[in-house]
């Protein structure tokens, strides 16, 4: 039903149509890249995105390239040499791919964004805050809110898709012969799995992410640190430098860990949030000292001798 000119636009994402300066139209939707104001009238969203957001959307950005890499090692094999290289090229896909999704969000062809920021979590899910003034009619006036966190993302996965179907198979053919002809394209295969699982996940859970990414983060940084030391038996200082494979393992991880850090405290105070960053090796050298300790071997030998 259509809302009257002299009556307030319902709902908390309906505004009016501004031509040449003058409000005009009907409440409703207001168009992609606009939002309303507090006078229930579209305006252009201008800002910038704020660090919170630059580091939310580098989280997104980054789920792909983690899960790229962590199936190449999975199914490339001790013996393969092939590996390096795909994961050089899974970083040159993910990193295209970010550059693309730049270049063609408006402002086209600049690497920056214009955003309308987020204010609450109900701007993720505008689908589920159509009002009915009269109980009967319904207002439609889904949008997105949060332009353009929201699509962003899903087009920067796509162009991720596009890019790894194009590159990804003939490098694979020409450089994974160690490998059987069932096993050399298991990645692949698997990202064509992950891709959709991301895809609804951002769409049905951006919100939520966009909240809770630097627990997630630093939650699974330190669990998948824990559990690759436990795997290949770290237990001292010499097992973690013998092998150059799990310091680069060591450092990635420790540079997500800076990362969850950095995103939690928004670095709105340096001088507060900045030494914040030491604690990044603690789970690391807490780990190293304590294995001994915990060696199942010394607790079931040490169990016996007091039986």
């Amino acid at each position: 039903m259509p809302v009257s000119m002299s009556s307030t636009c319902p709902g908390l994402y309906c505004g009016r149509m501004t031509v040449n300066g003058s409000v005009e139209g009907e409440c409703g939707v207001c168009p992609r890249g606009e939002r309303s104001n507090l006078q229930k009238v579209c305006e252009r969203c201008a800002e910038s995105p704020d660090l919170y957001d630059w580091l939310y959307l580098g989280f997104m950005a980054m789920l792909p390239l983690v899960l790229h890499w962590f199936f190449i090692e999975w199914y490339s094999g001790k013996k393969s040499s092939s590996a390096l290289l795909q994961h050089i090229t899974a970083m040159l896909e993910c990193s295209v791919s970010a550059v693309v999704t730049l270049l063609v969000t408006d402002p086209v062809g600049i690497l920056s964004i214009r955003s309308c920021g987020v204010q609450m979590l109900s701007d993720w899910y505008t689908m589920l805050y159509n009002p009915s003034p009269d109980y009967i009619n319904t207002i439609h006036c889904t949008q997105e809110a949060v332009y353009p966190l929201y699509t962003i993302v899903l087009i920067y996965y796509a162009f991720c898709l596009v890019l790894m179907m194009l590159l990804r198979p003939l490098l694979v053919k020409k450089i994974a012969c160690g490998l059987g002809k069932s096993d050399r394209f298991k990645s692949i295969y698997a990202a064509l799995y992950f891709f959709p699982i991301l895809t609804v996940l951002q769409a049905v859970g951006g919100g939520l992410l966009y909240y809770a990414f630097p627990y997630i983060m630093l939650v699974l940084s330190l669990v998948t640190l824990a559990v690759y030391m436990s795997a290949t038996e770290i237990q001292s200082f010499k097992h973690l430098v013998a092998k150059k494979k799990r310091l680069v393992v060591l450092f990635s991880h420790w540079l997500l860990h800076a990362y969850g850090i950095i995103s939690i405290s928004r670095l709105d105070k340096l001088e507060q949030d900045l030494p914040l960053l030491a604690l990044v090796p603690g789970p690391a050298l807490f780990y190293i000292l304590t294995a001994k300790f915990t060696e199942p071997s010394r607790i079931l030998s040490e169990g016996g001798n007091g039986h």
